[in-house]
């Protein structure tokens, strides 16, 4: 009888991808996945810790998870297994803890357990899984056995790859890791250096998901601004693009598309207007991490080398190559020694950008990050007042986007998920908002790129009419 398993992911959209690269893996070997915990031999909690409300997420996932199976064996990888390894194992039901360089090794979880969990435990008998060998982190290992990144320029890329989703939108993974320390930013100890994928790697895992039928691809990284710098010949991320372009243009321009996961704002300069205003795949929609609209934030979080105050002429510039896109940004509240003045400009820059949406965070301080012993530490309820400013302004901004939806002639909706009962098809258009569509009255599968009229608002969703043809 198969072996049954179960994932939970927590965090970012390269937990996600590993998480299904790990997925596939597992049922290549004949392991079954089931979305019943109670039922799995093992169980992967992919975990984040970029905040510490993360952290104490994955400490609630992890205690539900062994009320609901207390004889599987639980994994926990990602950034807070590489952080906090100690914390980890000390959670009841925890088998084993999988720091980031060895996570790759537990693609053989269920061909070959020694090897997936071998390279530093206590190894135990497992009744519940005789197959597999329950490990226990050593509580007492030293610090230099736990590297909290790969070795650097030369480290490998992570040997991953998926050749199909389980999301209609596929997560591809291009960049890992971050050279570029924030001060407040736990990242590049929980991810290590920067690698970079090669472009045909990644145009290959492209290929086999737009030949297994998807549609829209997220081109996605840890920092993508770092892309390509460790690449023989050096490249950018825009050179990568423009090599999947080539290669994607000819045959699928107008019936597939990529997004473009987060990126930074020293990457939007001439060099990124030239490329977007030539790309025929790339969605008009951008997400920045902007983190704050104040120089001397910025400086004091060690990024200092943007000026916020740039992407009003790039925006101009970009409103030119695209009449209307989506613009999101991350932002980050109550920063250290952030004055009242010091958020005002904040609330300016947000205020004068084209937003259509923003993911706005108070501060937390994470452990070994120069910030956390900052002098100024705001308190909670001012960094949640600010935070809420934000998302409010941004709010307003988001409405009245949707309003300028409803006045376009059609939309591009990737098609998620089919409601068989109420015939409604849900998905995001090519602006990243959500759309509800009526398919009744024709046949809609999910992944394609379907051609919908906007006609209402409900409930934060675009509802649209489907035209009569689809883009597949």
């Amino acid at each position: 009888m198969a072996e049954c398993f179960h994932i939970v992911t927590l965090g970012c959209k390269v937990n996600q991808y590993e998480s299904h690269a790990l997925r596939e893996a597992w049922e290549n070997a004949g392991a079954v996945e089931t979305a019943t915990p109670a039922k799995a031999a093992v169980i992967l909690v992919h975990s984040c810790a970029v905040t510490a409300n993360a952290v104490a997420d994955v400490r609630a996932t992890v205690r539900r998870l062994h009320r609901a199976a207390p004889k599987a064996l639980i994994l926990i990888a990602g950034c807070a297994a590489q952080v906090f390894p100690e914390q980890m194992a000390a959670l009841d039901g925890v088998a084993a803890v999988i720091p980031q360089m060895f996570k790759e090794h537990l693609k053989d979880m269920f061909t070959a357990p020694e090897k997936a969990l071998g390279w530093d435990f206590d190894r135990k008998k497992a009744g519940c899984a005789p197959r597999i060998q329950a490990a226990r982190f050593k509580t007492g290992c030293p610090e230099a056995a736990l590297p909290v990144a790969a070795p650097g320029k030369n480290r490998p890329w992570p040997n991953f790859s998926i050749s199909g989703y389980d999301r209609a939108r596929p997560v591809v993974k291009v960049q890992d890791g971050c050279d570029h320390r924030c001060t407040y930013c736990i990242v590049p100890y929980a991810r290590g250096a920067s690698v970079s994928r090669p472009a045909e790697e990644a145009g290959a895992e492209v290929e086999r998901l737009l030949r297994a039928g998807y549609r829209e691809c997220i081109i996605s990284g840890v920092n993508l601004r770092q892309y390509g710098r460790d690449l023989s010949p050096p490249l950018d991320f825009w050179d990568m693009l423009e090599t999947l372009e080539r290669r994607f243009v000819p045959e699928w321009s107008g019936r597939a598309r990529f997004r473009l996961s987060s990126l930074e704002p020293g990457q939007l300069n001439e060099r990124a207007l030239a490329f977007l205003a030539s790309s025929r795949m790339v969605c008009p929609h951008l997400h920045i991490s902007l983190q704050s609209g104040s120089r001397s934030v910025l400086k004091r979080m060690g990024r200092g080398h943007y000026a916020p105050e740039s992407l009003f002429a790039f925006m101009a510039e970009l409103a030119r190559i695209w009449p209307c896109f989506a613009l999101g940004a991350d932002i980050l509240t109550g920063f250290p020694g952030e004055t009242e003045a010091e958020f005002e400009e904040t609330c300016k820059i947000c205020e004068r950008l084209p937003l259509t949406y923003a993911h706005v965070f108070p501060f937390s301080a994470r452990p070994k990050t120069p910030a956390a012993l900052m002098p100024g530490q705001i308190p909670k309820e001012v960094r949640t007042f600010r935070a809420g400013v934000l998302r409010d302004m941004t709010r307003i901004k988001e409405e009245a986007f949707f309003r300028r939806l409803l006045t376009m002639p059609c939309l591009d909706m990737a098609v998620e998920r089919l409601d068989q009962e109420t015939g409604r098809a849900r998905g995001a258009c090519q602006f990243y908002v959500d759309c509800s569509v009526d398919c009744r009255a024709m046949q809609t599968a999910a992944h394609e790129l379907l051609k919908v009229r906007p006609v209402g608002l409900e409930s934060g969703l675009v509802m649209g009419e489907p035209l009569r043809w689809s883009l597949r």
